[in-house]
């Protein structure tokens, strides 16, 4: 069996460094969608809690004065 000469070798670690990097961006890609989601569910979640009716609802028992 033959050995690697120094470019063979260099041009398989380039290789594997790159595999490497779409592997880490293939992941975090994948992990998008879910940290979109939660951020989405916060922001709606903000939206409703600020509108009138839900206020109207949590101020029963104080003196709701400005409607």
């Amino acid at each position: 069996m033959e050995m690697l000469n120094q470019e063979q070798q260099d041009i398989g670690k380039q290789f594997l460094d790159g595999l490497s990097i779409f592997t880490v961006v293939g992941s975090l890609l994948e992990m998008l969608p879910a940290v979109s989601a939660i951020l989405s569910i916060v922001w709606v979640s903000i939206r409703i809690w600020e509108t009138k009716t839900v206020q109207n609802i949590f101020n029963r028992g104080k003196n709701a004065i400005d409607k």
